[in-house]
C-alpha cells in the first residue's frame, strides 16, 4: 500500500467518522415546542412527579433576588425558594476578548436554565401550591480577600420548625454547597425529602460537522459510572435510578452544572418534562427530625468549566462529563501528557506541537518500516507485471507465487498499513481532547491566531497543511497506474485542506506540524533507501 493510498485511507475514515456523528443529531427526532422562542413557564402550580413520591413544584420566581460572589463565581439567588437563576463564571469570557463573564445559568424569557433546590415531604416548605419566601440578611455577599469560606443563611419558620437554607462557597471553587439545617422546636417529630434539579428548555444536541458537541443531560450511578441522557429520552421516558452514589446533570461544550447528593442512603436520580422544559436532579432519602432536635441535609453543585482534576475531586466520575469518547484511553492519556507540557512551556500551541513531536518520534520504527516496504514493493512491481502477464487468470496460482517472492524478498505487502492504522485513532483521540479541553478555549498560540479552540481566521495553517500534504504526495513513491486514480491522489491534499478550513485551528497544527516531521522522516529515511539501493523515486 503506498503512500497515497494511505492518505485516501485517512480521509474516507476521518470524514466517514465526521459524517456519521452529524447524521446522528440530524436524524434525532426534535423536540416539539422547543427553542428560543420557548417562553419560561413561572406558573408554580403544576404538579410534576419525579420518580415515586410526593410532586416537584414547578420553578417559581419573583422580584427579590440577592448576589453571592467570590473569585470564580457570580451567582444570583431568588429568595423564593431560594433558587440559583443566574452563574457567571468570572475567569472565563463569553466571547473571545470580551470584557463580560460567559453565563452559564440564567433565566431569561427566551432561554431558562436555572439550579433548583428545596424540600418537599410531610413538612416540607416547597409544594406545588407554592415556594417558601426565605428570609436573608442582605442583597449582596462578597468573598473578602483573605477569605476561604462564605456561608450565605436563608431562613423560614413555620409551625414552631425553622428551616435555614444556606450556601458555602469557597475560594478558586466552582463547587457550592447547599444546606438545609431543620431545627425542630415543635411537639411532634418533622418528616422532609430535599431535593434539588436543573432546569433547562428543550434543546436540540447542537454542535456541526466539525464539531459535534452535545447539549443534554447526564448521570451516574453505582453501576454505571457515566451516561448521556438527552432532551429526546427525557421525553421518551423519565429516569427513574436509586444509587448510593451518583449525579445528575446538564452538559454543554466546555461546560457543566451538577447535583451531587450527600447522603448515607440511597438517593433517586430522575428525569421529567413539562412546558417545553427539561429536567434532571436528584431525591435524597426522606429524613425523620424528633422534636427538639436539629439535622442537617446537603447536597452539591457543581457549576462551572469542565475541569478534569476539580470535578473528579468534587464527585466520583465527575470528570467523564469531559466525554473522550470510544477513544478515551487514549485520548485522557494524551490530555494528561499535553497538560503537563503546557504546564512547562506555558503555551498550548508550543505544547501541541511537542506532543506531535513525541507521538511521531514514538512512531519512528514503524513510519521507517512502512517506507521501507514501500520502497521494496515499488522494486517488486516489475516482477509481478511480468507474473501476471504469464499467469493470466490464475488467481490461485498467482497469489501463491506472490507469496513466496514477498517471503524471498523478505517484503510485508501490509507493512505500509500499520502507522496508518496507529496513526487514525490518534488522530481522532486527540480531535475529541483538544475539542473537549475548556484549557484551550480563548487560548492564544501567536500571531493571528487567538483561540486555539476556534478556525484560523485567515486560513493560513489549513493552506500550509495542503500544501505540506502535496510536498508528502511528491516525495512518496507510487505505484498507481490508472489515470483516473492517479487524479483522485492529487485531488485529496485539496479536498483535506477544504476540510481543515473549519477545524479547531489547534487541531490543524497538530495535523501541519505531523506532516512536516513526516517530511523530515522522509528525507532521513529515503537518503538510507538510497545508499542502499532499495528508492526508486516515481
Amino acid at each position: 500500500m503506498d503512500s497515497q493510498r494511505n492518505i485516501l485511507l485517512i480521509a474516507l475514515l476521518f470524514v466517514s467518522f465526521l459524517l456519521f456523528q452529524q447524521w446522528n443529531m440530524d436524524n434525532s427526532p426534535q423536540p416539539q415546542g422547543q427553542g428560543v422562542e420557548q417562553q419560561v413557564n413561572n406558573s408554580g402550580d403544576v404538579p410534576s412527579h419525579s420518580g415515586d413520591g410526593q410532586p416537584i413544584p414547578e420553578q417559581s420566581s419573583s422580584n427579590d433576588l440577592i448576589t453571592i460572589n467570590t473569585d470564580v463565581l457570580a451567582l444570583t439567588v431568588d429568595t423564593l425558594g431560594g433558587d440559583v437563576i443566574e452563574a457567571k463564571l468570572l475567569a472565563y469570557a463569553d466571547e473571545l476578548d470580551s470584557d463580560q463573564p460567559f453565563v452559564l445559568l440564567q433565566n431569561e424569557l427566551g432561554h431558562s436554565y436555572i439550579a433548583q433546590s428545596g424540600l418537599i415531604g410531610a413538612n416540607g416548605i416547597d409544594t406545588t401550591a407554592g415556594r417558601a419566601q426565605l428570609t436573608v440578611e442582605a442583597k449582596e455577599f462578597n468573598l473578602a480577600d483573605g477569605q476561604d469560606e462564605l456561608r450565605v443563611p436563608m431562613t423560614f419558620v413555620k409551625n414552631g420548625i425553622t428551616y435555614t437554607k444556606t450556601f458555602v462557597l469557597t475560594r478558586n471553587n466552582y463547587a457550592v454547597d447547599v444546606e438545609y439545617t431543620i431545627n425542630n422546636q415543635s411537639d411532634a417529630a418533622a418528616s422532609v425529602q430535599m431535593y434539588a434539579q436543573l432546569k433547562q428548555n428543550l434543546m436540540d444536541d447542537g454542535g456541526s460537522l466539525t464539531m459535534p458537541t452535545y447539549r443534554g443531560g447526564a448521570y451516574s450511578t453505582d453501576d454505571t459510572n457515566y451516561k448521556k441522557y438527552s432532551f429526546d429520552d427525557m421525553q421518551d421516558k423519565n429516569l427513574n435510578m436509586t444509587t448510593a452514589n451518583g449525579w445528575a446533570a446538564m452538559l454543554q461544550h466546555y461546560f457543566v452544572s451538577a447535583w451531587i447528593p450527600r447522603s448515607e442512603e440511597a438517593s433517586n436520580l430522575f428525569t421529567r418534562t413539562s412546558n417545553g422544559q427539561g429536567y434532571i436532579g436528584v431525591r435524597l432519602p426522606t429524613t425523620t427530625i424528633a422534636a427538639g432536635s436539629e439535622q442537617t441535609v446537603k447536597s452539591t453543585l457543581w457549576v462551572g468549566p469542565k475541569l478534569q482534576k476539580e470535578m473528579e475531586a468534587t464527585a466520583a466520575n465527575l470528570n467523564l462529563t469531559v466525554d473522550y469518547g470510544w477513544l478515551w484511553f487514549i485520548a485522557s492519556p494524551l490530555h494528561k501528557l499535553l497538560s503537563f507540557i503546557q504546564g512547562i512551556v506555558g503555551n498550548w500551541g508550543i505544547a501541541i506541537m511537542t506532543l506531535t513531536f513525541i507521538v511521531r518520534g514514538a512512531m519512528y520504527p514503524l513510519t521507517k518500516a512502512q517506507y521501507t516496504s514501500m520502497a521494496k514493493m515499488r522494486m517488486l512491481q516489475p516482477k509481478l507485471a511480468a507474473m501476471r502477464e504469464r499467469l493470466g487468470d490464475d488467481r490461485q496460482r498467482m497469489s501463491q507465487e506472490m507469496m513466496e517472492l514477498y517471503k524471498k524478498e523478505k517484503v510485508n505487502p501490509l507493512g505500509g498499513c500499520l502507522p496508518i492504522v496507529l496513526q487514525m485513532p490518534i488522530f481522532i483521540a486527540l480531535y475529541w481532547s483538544l475539542m473537549e479541553s475548556v484549557e484551550l478555549r480563548h487560548s492564544p498560540f501567536f500571531g493571528w491566531i487567538h483561540d486555539l479552540s476556534a478556525q484560523d481566521p485567515y486560513y493560513i495553517l489549513p493552506i500550509l497543511m495542503g500544501a505540506s500534504m502535496f510536498m508528502i504526495q511528491k516525495m512518496s513513491p507510487s505505484t498507481v497506474t490508472d489515470p483516473m486514480q492517479q487524479k483522485i491522489m492529487t485531488f485529496m491534499p485539496v479536498m483535506f485542506t477544504f476540510f481543515f478550513l473549519f477545524f479547531p485551528s489547534g487541531l490543524v497544527l497538530y495535523w501541519l506540524v505531523s506532516n512536516v516531521v513526516t517530511l523530515i522522516q522522509q528525507t532521513l529515511i529515503y537518503r538510507s533507501l538510497e545508499k542502499k539501493g532499495l528508492h526508486s523515486k516515481s
